[in-house]
């Protein structure tokens, strides 16, 4: 399986774990991620954000919101992890000292030129993110 990539340019967007919890959640920044969530550019859900974000809601907050979750996710573009994508999360990682899920999360935004927005820290000054 090979990943596609998008032109320069590309309007696409990838909302990580930290904001589709936020936003599931109506936490703090709920609103600023809905902005992304909701709006009209095309949003990828890479799938190590579909384990982590339905993991933590089942826990924390129950099957339901959970649920609500994967309906908002699978009406997305979902990405899956490829060998492509492996290496450049484990390039990523080692470049910019990403844990395996943020380093999978920045892969393929890059991967598809998109724009990562996050609330989390660990992307703080890396290109192509958005923090919240």
């Amino acid at each position: 399986m090979t990943t596609a990539t998008a032109g320069i340019g590309s309007n696409l967007v990838l909302v990580d774990s930290s904001g589709w919890l936020e936003y599931i959640t109506l936490d703090k920044n709920a609103r600023a991620f809905a902005r992304y969530i909701e709006g009209e550019r095309p949003v990828l859900v890479p799938t190590i954000v579909l384990y982590e974000v339905y993991k933590k809601l089942c826990q924390s907050w129950g099957k339901v919101e959970a649920d609500r979750f994967e309906s908002h996710a699978l009406r997305r573009k979902v990405v899956p992890l490829d060998d492509i994508l492996a290496i450049a999360a484990a390039r990523n990682s080692i470049a910019h000292n990403l844990a395996m899920a943020d380093a999978i999360i920045y892969a393929t935004a890059l991967s598809f030129s998109a724009e990562l927005v996050s609330s989390d820290q660990h992307f703080q000054g890396l290109p192509g993110v958005t923090l919240l």
